[in-house]
């Protein structure tokens, strides 16, 4: 179904699984990431059999690091291709953050800029205790959209949003538990069994509910 190996997908009892592949760069997001991810998102939306999304990322070191900056020569050439680059990464954060299924991000590792935005997305968030969290757009003068701003000032709260955004730093994910950007924070071991016990709990719940909760 993905036009690229850096997106992987699985169906397993009612859990709909979407990796982001790439951790030789911390799992770092292309354009072709981004549109392959958005087909998997499409695909879990139309299948009745799919109750719950985990979304995650491969290699242990990071959930999701931000975009692929190795392909912006090819990706951001020209002004056009810099807009067409703006309206589908934002088509793909609408499609994760207008899924109208539960979804759950485990993350491991860095979880950075566009890939807090990823996890914001997302109904739920559950890290390992040694994950990182920060969003680094001010160090590198760079603008952030409203909606990904308002996404995180929705779960924080305005205090903790002007202090992730003003001080650009990485945050620990006990920091994160206290501010509510993560539901929970376990052992590296335990994060898959954590995820999978959710994710069955969920599942196993009644999806129109779930559905009515979203909305």
């Amino acid at each position: 179904m993905a036009a690229t190996d850096k997106i992987l997908s699985r169906k397993e009892d009612g859990v709909g699984h979407l990796i982001f592949n790439n951790p030789e760069r911390h799992n770092a997001v292309s354009l072709d990431m981004w549109a392959a991810a958005e087909a998997v998102v499409t695909d879990f939306k139309a299948d009745a059999d799919v109750r719950v999304m985990v979304v995650s990322g491969a290699g242990g070191k990071a959930f999701v690091s931000g975009a692929d900056i190795s392909r912006f020569d090819k990706d951001r050439a020209t002004k056009d291709a810099i807009d067409r680059y703006a309206v589908l990464v934002d088509r793909a954060y609408g499609a994760f953050a207008e899924f109208p299924k539960p979804t759950i991000a485990m993350i491991r590792g860095y979880c950075i800029g566009g890939g807090m935005a990823l996890a914001l997305c997302c109904d739920m968030r559950i890290c390992t205790d040694i994950a990182k969290f920060g969003v680094p757009a001010a160090k590198l003068g760079l603008g952030y959209g409203f909606k990904g701003i308002k996404r995180l000032v929705d779960l924080v709260g305005p205090s903790f949003a002007k202090e992730i955004f003003f001080t650009a730093r990485q945050f620990t994910a006990a920091e994160a538990l206290r501010m509510g950007l993560v539901n929970r924070s376990v052992a590296s071991d335990e994060l898959e069994m954590v995820v999978q016990d959710y994710a069955g709990h969920i599942g196993g719940n009644a999806p129109l509910t779930d559905s009515l909760v979203k909305y």
